[in-house]
């Protein structure tokens, strides 16, 4: 049986990632514009020095996607996963499971306590796997997000913190 697992994101990865990301079906926040934009962005985010966690989503032994979570500079209790599959994994539940799997990560080693994902109102399928995971949502927040062109837009909330034992 197939197996969803999560590795540390290698510079490596970046052409097959932006492979993914340059789908005209996804709706995601700021897609890099090029490759090259997006090994950039792979540079930046290794030099913000501890605050963003990027890891490769594999689902059996194949890259398929890219997990994400960004802690919260102001509140480093706080974190915002972000994710993202290939189309042709899209319904298999393999995003589902690597919000679990970065959970694990964000909850035991990083000790977060509250993990949000934010996502576009439009974006049926992240909002099915936030409330999957077991995520609540808690609003919209308007004008929260700016894309790639400077402009902001809405976006959903929804917030999971970690269990009291």
């Amino acid at each position: 049986m197939p197996k969803t697992e999560l590795r540390n994101l290698r510079f490596s990865d970046a052409k097959r990632i932006y492979e993914i990301v340059d789908n005209p079906n996804f709706v995601y926040f700021v897609k890099p514009l090029s490759l090259e934009a997006y090994k950039k962005l792979l540079i930046k985010k290794r030099k913000k020095g501890g605050l963003e966690y990027d890891h490769a989503i594999l689902y059996d032994k194949k890259l398929v996607g890219n997990i994400g979570i960004k802690i919260d500079y102001h509140r480093s209790y706080v974190g915002e996963i972000n994710y993202f599959v290939e189309e042709k994994f899209w319904g298999k539940g393999i995003a589902t499971e690597a919000v679990y799997l970065m959970e694990e990560i964000a909850f035991q080693r990083l000790k977060l306590n509250r993990i949000e994902i934010l996502m576009s109102p439009e974006n049926i399928a992240s909002e099915k796997v936030a409330i999957k995971a077991g995520y609540k949502k808690e609003g919209v927040m308007s004008g929260a997000v700016k894309d790639s062109k400077g402009e902001f837009f809405d976006v959903l909330l929804y917030a999971k913190t970690k269990k009291k034992r």
